[in-house]
């Protein structure tokens, strides 16, 4: 492919994943100055994200890009951590054969965003996205969202919440239905996010897609945007739903006891996880997708 044109496609993807950790940073801080004043912890000061850069180098010492965190910590927000990173080098050796294109040439780049959020009111659900574009040999993109409630009474798929976040999933598919099949990227994603040793699925589920490369680069972009703005779009209408909702100490402690099982998804089973502690990033970056108090009783 001609070198103008993979630049071409680096930056564009690279600026798109920083305007839209851009808006979503801003729309989660208006969440929190929104809190209405009779609702729990009203009186506490609004939450304000903190950036901080960080750097990387690959397994042979040489520099290797890099990116930003943007975490919070607010009356609405418990924990969301909102973060970029466009990274390159080599992959180590050991890391190679797990690669789509990478055996025959080590080298790599690839640029994301990665979105957790941990609400301090147990009603309101916790959610994660993440998008990237990755280029070795090849080059695809990938990602998805899902939502996690934490109380029973809302783990279900007729739950208001659970049904609005799979519709606008679902509609980000279907107007790129020729690189999204929804049916196929929503299974995918119930797979993916499934604990395999507890025989239970970590949330709701949403829509999960990786090695996206239909041969029309510009639909698999849009599509990856589309994702990107569905998020954006539905889950501040859900937390405005719940987040005045009055809690018991029960339902505190069941939301603190279900964060386990996401913990156990993110140190067991997630992909992005691996591949990022496996290519030297930024450990306090990947690790902030874990929640900040969780209970194992």
């Amino acid at each position: 492919m001609d070198v103008a044109v993979i630049t071409d496609r680096k930056e564009r993807a690279r600026a798109w994943f920083e305007t839209l950790r851009d808006d979503i940073c801003k729309g989660f801080e208006e969440l929190e100055t929104a809190l209405p004043a009779s609702a729990p912890l009203a009186g506490s000061a609004p939450g304000h994200f903190q950036r901080r850069a960080w750097s990387r180098v690959d397994h042979s010492g040489k520099a290797g890009g890099g990116g930003e965190m943007s975490i919070m910590k607010g009356r609405v927000f418990e924990k969301v951590g909102v973060h970029v990173s466009t990274v390159f080098g080599e992959f180590a050796p050991e890391f190679r054969s797990e690669i789509p294109g990478a055996q025959s040439d080590p080298r790599f780049w690839a640029s994301g965003i990665s979105l957790i959020a941990h609400l301090n009111n147990p009603h309101v659900p916790a959610v994660h996205m993440n998008t990237r574009f990755v280029i070795t040999t090849k080059s695809w993109f990938g990602g998805g969202a899902d939502l996690t409630p934490l109380l029973t009474h809302r783990r279900r798929q007729d739950d208001p919440d659970t049904i609005a976040f799979h519709e606008a999933m679902k509609a980000a598919c279907d107007a790129h239905a020729a690189v999204a099949p929804y049916d196929k990227y929503k299974a995918w994603c119930d797979d993916y996010f499934y604990l395999k040793h507890r025989n239970e699925m970590r949330g709701v589920g949403g829509i999960f897609y990786d090695y996206l490369d239909s041969g029309d680069w510009e639909a698999d972009f849009a599509f990856t945007r589309e994702v990107g703005r569905a998020l954006r779009s539905i889950y501040p209408n859900l937390v405005r739903r719940n987040f005045a909702s009055p809690w018991t100490e029960a339902e505190r402690e069941e939301q603190l006891v279900r964060r386990g099982r996401y913990v156990e998804f993110n140190l067991l089973y997630d992909r992005g996880t691996i591949f990022g502690l496996r290519t030297g990033g930024n450990v306090e970056s990947i690790l902030s997708s874990l929640p900040p108090v969780v209970k194992w009783p």
